[in-house]
């Protein structure tokens, strides 16, 4: 049968960088800090190791990463302000389309070969969240912007300094994530910490100082994380490989509910290396003094500005669409600006097929993604048809998390197998051994269901033009 290996092994380049980045990060913030070396240094220092990793991991393959973000300044510099995203967009998205293609199907690089594809994909994020947010400050009136794009929109394209810098730092050239254009700046320009406590109105809570928070403890919860992610990686992921979903037994010989079972422990294996990797590097961008969000209810300081996952939240999801929103955070949050909240149709779907094209064109993203689509219209339409009805006590609420708790982790597991699986025949393997049996459940919800028709009124962001009109009626 065949069956391409999913993404079960850690390359050593990858390791190697990154913790020689979380080394880097900690120098960078020690002694590159701003009140001892200008903007311009902190953004030299940052590119230079940033581009030595890409060449260490990737060798001649990071010319690919190179060629895109020389063209995508061009664009930067030459396009008008009012198409600027358009050209960006189908520029970044075009190439990498291409890379993906011609990695896997023309070069047969496969998946345990050099693959690039990676950093590709964060600078794709990266240059299309800058070309709107610059198309947002110079192409768009105020008022047409919504309070968190006003927020983020940048007024003044950027150096080529600035643009390199931000597309290929060290923190995030590698392994992510993506994040804002000027909440970099203000990171490199020092500025970062005391804009995001002067957004909680720190002063007003009885300080009269702006503290200098400490990334410390944050990175050594994080770097505990990777640790315990690596350890599960080596046991729970090579006791469980996904190949086991193809075997004769699970396909011919277990009854349903085995399968059902044993599907859920086989994709729970597959995370670790996710949490391994996406951890890892938020820490590295908390060492270097990057990623403070302010500070919560209780008084503490926060370091998840730029996290890539919530792992309690994810294992305790009680929806399909909670889950979603602890997974690949930044991906999600970048979709969200450059598609979802622009689209005039189909968000969903224009979101979902956005999302499978940027991983890449291995068939099984597509079945995930299309499954996915049609998982959260069902989820949705029961949340909204039956949710009210459990409201009234606290039990019935308990009783009805608990059931949405293991509805939604046995539906994310049918739904991503295939994204860990890649090829056509294995995943239609799958699905036949379990019957169809979410597709089915889904489609018969959206027929057979009324769909609340506020869903797609409440997407639309509130621009700054309609909290006036509201102010003023």
């Amino acid at each position: 049968m065949n069956f391409p290996c999913c993404l079960v092994w850690l390359p050593v380049n990858f390791v190697a960088c990154q913790l020689f980045a979380l080394f880097a990060a900690f120098w960078f913030r020690i002694y590159l800090s701003p009140g001892k070396t200008s903007p311009d240094v902190r953004h030299a220092f940052a590119t230079v190791f940033g581009i030595y990793f890409v060449i260490f991991c990737f060798g001649w393959y990071s010319v690919h990463l190179f060629v895109l973000v020389l063209m995508c300044y061009g664009i930067m510099v030459t396009a008008s302000v009012s198409s600027i995203h358009r050209y960006s967009f189908f520029v970044a998205m075009g190439y990498l389309t291409i890379c993906h293609i011609s990695r896997i199907y023309i070069f047969h690089y496969g998946i345990l070969t050099t693959d690039f594809s990676g950093p590709l994909m964060i600078v794709t994020q990266k240059i299309t969240t800058l070309a709107f947010q610059v198309h947002d400050g110079l192409g768009r009136r105020a008022e047409d912007l919504s309070a968190e794009q006003h927020r983020l929109a940048v007024k003044v394209k950027p150096s080529f300094l600035q643009y390199l810098s931000y597309l290929l730092n060290f923190m995030s050239v590698i392994a992510g994530p993506c994040n804002n254009f000027k909440d970099y700046i203000a990171f490199i320009e020092g500025r970062h910490t005391h804009m995001k406590l002067l957004e909680v109105n720190w002063k007003q809570r009885g300080f009269q100082s702006l503290p200098e928070p400490s990334p410390t403890g944050a990175v050594i919860r994080k770097l505990y994380i990777t640790l315990v992610s690596l350890l599960l990686f080596l046991t729970l992921t090579k006791t469980f490989p996904v190949t086991c979903l193809v075997d004769d037994w699970f396909v011919h010989k277990a009854n349903f509910l085995t399968r059902l079972c044993y599907l859920y422990i086989v994709m729970q294996a597959s995370k670790p290396k996710y949490y391994f990797a996406w951890t890892l590097a938020d820490a590295v961008n908390n060492a270097a003094g990057f990623g403070f969000s302010g500070v919560d209810k209780n008084g503490n300081f926060c370091w998840d500005l730029l996290s890539n996952l919530n792992i309690w939240k994810i294992e305790t999801a009680t929806s399909f669409k909670m889950y979603l929103e602890n997974w690949n955070i930044q991906t999600a949050t970048w979709l969200k600006r450059v598609c979802y909240e622009r689209v005039p149709w189909y968000p969903t779907v224009l979101t979902f097929v956005l999302s499978a094209l940027w991983h890449g064109v291995y068939p099984g993203y597509y079945f995930t993604f299309l499954t996915g689509t049609l998982v959260t219209v069902a989820a949705r339409t029961m949340r909204n048809n039956y949710r009210h009805y459990f409201l009234s006590s606290k039990a019935l609420k308990v009783a009805y998390d608990v059931v949405t708790w293991a509805v939604t982790q046995l539906a994310v597991s049918y739904t991503v197998a295939p994204f860990v699986m890649l090829a056509v025949e294995p995943t239609i393997s799958l699905y036949k051994s379990m019957y169809f049996y979410l597709h089915i459940i889904s489609l018969l919800i959206i027929l057979f269901l009324p769909v609340k028709p506020h869903a797609h009124i409440q997407r639309q962001p509130q621009t700054l033009n309609s909290v006036n009109k509201k102010k003023k009626d």
